[in-house]
């Protein structure tokens, strides 16, 4: 049967109304529905309207402050830290790249680091604001423990996601958008929901071994880093995942590796803190202070268009650049509307009748 498709401004009116419902202000829940939007947008469904209900479960158990006084706790002209009152991330995580936008148009750079904060949506959403104002952005975040350390066989790290926005004249700005495990965990919650396998090199089960079962992906067992095995150098994907922990994390005052809190209510990890919250990393860079920004700009359409000359692989179409998947989807869904499956589409009506908000 064909999956239904919602537009992107139903979706967004809904996570409004949802969020307004738990006393998160107008403006803030405009500005979390924003962040959704961009992963539903972009074709991230594990990060849109999909964790809507874990959203939603934290905020009326009063675990997450739907009204938090945001506060920079510590600062030099081109650095801060930023204690986000343990609010939404999609509300926090925002106005600390505001920050650090700030700072690069004032001073050339801008790094902020955020404790005492939650989930905070697609990286990608940031280094787009970023590029709004034709600075190169950076954001990354640390998150609930679900991956093992290279040679490991118990969870220590989170997905760790890394984004990168890089501003072109003539073609699309390359976004970098990257867990540094193999794949995000969305992907295995996606393939378990929709009944599916999943590729082996993706996780490991309890007994640490390669696994296509999702649910014992999920059940005790754990994702791989970015990589996978030594030969593969998966010691590169578990070296910038721990980069992304401390730079999040330790930098911040925020939890770390398998103290960090677990995204949803009643997932395991993180009984033990040893900071506030999760963390975040945004960074701005004013191209200005570099080079010629029109050159530069110039040189990176020359980069874009030189990777995509290069002559295909065989059964290919050849290179991609990065952030090319995210934009056709978002052509696409803007004209089609998102696909939701069954699974997300039952989440959203648990939402809808334990909020009140009208759904469909």
């Amino acid at each position: 049967m064909p999956v239904p498709r919602y537009s992107l401004d139903a979706l967004t009116e809904f996570t409004v109304r949802v969020f307004r419902h738990h006393g998160v202000p107008e403006a803030d829940a405009q500005q979390a529905a924003d962040v959704l939007r961009a992963g539903d947008r972009r074709g991230i469904d594990s990060h849109g309207v999909a964790r809507l209900l874990a959203y939603h479960r934290k905020l009326d158990a009063g675990v997450t402050n739907p009204a938090p006084q945001i506060r920079v706790v510590r600062e030099l002209p081109g650095t801060a830290t930023v204690d986000g009152d343990n609010g939404l991330g999609l509300v926090v995580g925002p106005a600390a790249n505001r920050i650090a936008m700030d700072k690069a148009q004032a001073v050339g750079s801008g790094w902020v680091s955020v404790c005492n904060t939650n989930h905070f949506g697609i990286a990608g959403y940031y280094v787009l604001e970023a590029l709004k104002q034709d600075l190169i952005g950076w954001a990354m975040t640390n998150a609930s423990r679900l991956v093992v350390p290279l040679w490991g066989a118990e969870r220590r790290l989170g997905t760790n996601p890394i984004a990168v926005g890089f501003p072109a004249l003539e073609e699309p700005p390359i976004v970098i958008d990257m867990a540094t495990s193999t794949v995000p965990y969305g992907k295995i919650e996606m393939a378990r929901r929709l009944g599916q396998s999943i590729p082996h090199g993706w996780g490991i089960d309890a007994e640490g071994q390669s696994t296509t079962d999702p649910a014992a992906v999920v059940e005790g067992g754990g994702l791989v880093p970015l990589g996978g095995e030594r030969e593969r150098s998966g010691h590169k994907g578990y070296a910038l995942s721990g980069m992304v922990d401390v730079l999040s994390g330790v930098l911040s005052g925020a939890n770390w590796g398998p103290f960090t809190p677990p995204f949803g209510l009643g997932l395991e990890g993180g009984e033990t803190r040893v900071g506030k919250g999760i963390g975040h990393c945004f960074g701005a860079l004013q191209v200005a202070g570099f080079r010629d920004p029109l050159s530069f700009k110039q040189e990176v359409d020359h980069w874009i268009r030189t990777m995509r000359g290069t002559a295909p692989a065989t059964g290919t179409n050849g290179p991609l650049v990065p952030g090319d998947p995210e934009r056709i989807a978002a052509a696409e869904r803007e004209r089609d509307g998102v696909p939701l499956s069954p699974a997300v589409l039952a989440d959203l009506r648990t939402v809808a009748h334990e909020t009140g908000v009208p759904f469909d």
